[in-house]
Formats: structure tokens, sequence, C-alpha cells
């Protein structure tokens, strides 16, 4: 008997695909782990608050921490600017340079993403960073790194393997490179989160 994969399982008790490869492990059973995994269905508005935010933790692989300190930073925002709370939530965290390098498809998902980062593969405006929270701005260019381009992970993110780039993003497959044009609207990030399930959870 095969033992599911860490990511196959996170991905069922979530009720979501955390990559690629889960996909077909979750099409299959599409209910929690687990030998009641079937019969699980009371809830409570609490659990579903919860559920909510610890999906959206996982699809952007982010610790409690900085999924709050990015939550503080969109109350701020929706107190100075009149936007909603959940919305600039979400723009904080596809902010993150790890997030830019998996829309640019540059990574196939999001943990490699945040590796490549972290082993200074990229770079930003021509500087190398190795911090997969570095937020990026409009204006900015991501690119990987010219040393680090002929690598197979690369390779393959240069012929187009990955998913299509949404639009605000100006993406040269072929060079590696990311030009950010502008942030992001909510229609054009592809999570599935009710954000404002998690602004009612820290906000409880």
């Amino acid at each position: 008997m095969n033992t599911p994969r860490p990511k196959v399982r996170l991905s069922r008790a979530l009720g979501i695909p955390l990559t690629p490869k889960c996909v077909a492990y979750f099409e299959r059973r599409p209910y929690p782990p687990g030998e009641h995994g079937r019969k699980r269905k009371s809830t409570s508005d609490y659990k579903t608050r919860l559920l909510e935010k610890q999906r959206l933790r996982a699809q952007y692989d982010v610790s409690e921490t900085q999924l709050r300190l990015a939550f503080d930073r969109a109350k701020k925002v929706g107190r100075t600017t009149g936007a909603k709370t959940g919305e600039a939530l979400l723009l904080d965290l596809e902010s993150r340079l790890d997030a830019t390098v998996l829309r640019a498809g540059f990574a196939r998902t999001i943990y490699q993403a945040r590796q490549v980062v972290s082993h200074q593969h990229v770079t930003v405006n021509g500087r190398r960073v190795d911090r997969p929270s570095y937020r990026v701005e409009p204006g900015d260019v991501v690119a990987i790194a010219e040393r680090s381009r002929s690598k197979q992970p690369f390779q393959v993110a240069a012929s187009g393997a990955h998913a299509e780039a949404p639009k605000y993003l100006d993406v040269r497959l072929a060079e590696l490179t990311c030009f950010v044009a502008r942030r992001p609207q909510r229609t054009e990030i592809p999570v599935q989160c009710e954000e404002q399930l998690v602004v009612e959870h820290y906000s409880r």
C-alpha cells in the first residue's frame, strides 16, 4: 500500500489541489483523509473561517505569522484607502516575489518558486534577491539570473510548460524576464478563497 504524499493529504484536508500532481489524487478522493473522512459533515462558523484561512495559507505556502502580518498591513491599507481588507490581503500576498515567480511561469508550484528564490536564482531590477517574502512593485523587472538560465528547470519554464501568465505581468519566457506592469485585479488572482471569511477569522 502506497503512503499518501503529504501535499496530497493536505490537499484533501483543505478541499483544494495544491499542486498539479495532486489533482488526480484529489479527484479520486475529494474528501478529507483518514478513516472517517467521508463522514465528517459537522461544522461551525469558526471551523468554516479557520478552514478558509488555512486554505489561503497553503496556497501561498506562508506561515501563520506571515499571514497575520499581511492581514495587519491589509487592514491599514483599508483604513487609509477605503479598499476592502480581504482584497488588500490578497494583493499583498500576490506581490510576494515567490508568488510573482510562480505567476510568471518560472516555476511549476509555489513550493518550487520559493526554492528558486531562496537559492538565489532570481533577480529584481538586476539584483539578486533570496527572500521569497520580498514585495515587488509595479515597474519592477523580475528575472531568472543569467547564470541560472541554462539549468534544466528554467529551460522547461522557458518552453512555456507552466501556466500562462496573467495580464498584469509582461512576461518574455524566452528571456525568462517579467515586467510587473500593474497591480492585479481580484479576478486575476487564481487562488480559491473567500477572503471575507479570512477577514472575519482574524477580526473575531
